[in-house]
């Protein structure tokens, strides 16, 4: 199933389920049923055990003949980010790929040695945009905007020590996020204001549940600026793969529901380039994991 957040007109943001080119708005479509759903993402995600085999129940009943006003064509909505405002700071994942780790450790002098845990930073909930929505350059603030396509994990079950085993058993889906990066704004190793500021987290354009993807360690993942590519690998290079993620975050820190692990990027960055290359405006980025979907933003001076 792919979940959206859309808004359509002047209404507000809704929570809606894609089927054949239409957004099926989740809280209409079981008002017809007679049931009370939500209209937005992180309730749904919150009540998913129940709330997801109701919702595949109710398009199935539905065969097609969806009530009126519980639909429009996906072309005449505006996708958000899948959880516009998530509750807790994204949990970012650094040096994750092995070619990456290579490339960084040549220009971002990051250490040559693979990581021996998973290197954990954090980007606020204001870092996020939705589809299309305007990446900011301040050229005040950096000279050396990045790009960093990434698999994200969008966990559905409270997870607290939880062991590698079960870890899978706690993921609700996955999207797609650009881990945007000032590389001039590092702090003495601290990378959050790097990977912080606003607009620093494209996310979309949906979620997938995890019964759709058979393997999330065997996905492609991309990016290109302005039409050429920059980055082409696959989600099998990881080093630490989710459910190592999951175990080791979990392991000192609560993992809830609607909370995102953007699980790094591999090789191809701006600053791994000879000469490095970085995002101006004027520049377009557009980036996807197969089976998910993809994301477009330009870039502008602010």
């Amino acid at each position: 199933m792919r979940l959206v957040t859309y808004t359509f007109g002047s209404g507000g943001a809704r929570l809606g389920v894609l089927v054949n080119g239409l957004v099926v708005d989740v809280e209409r479509l079981g008002a017809s049923c007679g049931l009370a759903w939500p209209n937005d993402m992180l309730s749904f995600i919150d009540n998913n055990a129940t709330l997801l085999p109701a919702l595949k129940d109710g398009l199935e009943s539905a065969n097609g003949r969806l009530p009126a006003g519980a639909a429009v064509p996906l072309e005449d909505v505006r996708l958000q980010a899948p959880i516009p405002r998530p509750r807790k700071n994204i949990f970012g994942i650094g040096l994750n790929y092995r070619a990456h780790v290579a490339e960084s450790a040549k220009s971002l002098d990051t250490d040559k040695d693979l990581p021996k845990q998973p290197v954990v930073f954090s980007k606020p909930p204001t870092s996020v945009i939705g589809p299309g929505a305007a990446i900011q350059h301040n050229a005040k603030m950096t000279q050396q905007l990045d790009w960093e396509v990434e698999l994200a994990v969008i966990i559905g079950r409270t997870a607290t020590r939880i062991a590698a085993e079960k870890a899978m058993d706690h993921v609700f889906g996955y999207s797609v996020m650009i881990d945007i990066s000032a590389r001039d704004n590092r702090r003495a190793g601290q990378w959050i204001f790097s990977k912080g500021m606003d607009t620093y987290a494209p996310f979309g354009p949906c979620i997938v549940t995890a019964d759709e993807i058979a393997d999330p360690h065997d996905l492609r993942l991309w990016l290109t600026k302005n039409g050429v590519t920059k980055q082409d690998s696959n989600t099998k290079y990881m080093i630490f793969d989710v459910p190592a993620l999951i175990a080791d975050i979990s392991s000192g820190m609560t993992l809830e529901p609607g909370d995102i692990i953007a699980t790094g990027t591999p090789e191809g960055v701006g600053a791994g380039m000879t000469p490095q290359e970085w995002l101006w405006p004027g520049d377009v980025v557009e980036a996807g994991v197969d089976g998910i979907g993809v994301i477009r933003h330009p870039v502008v001076a602010i």
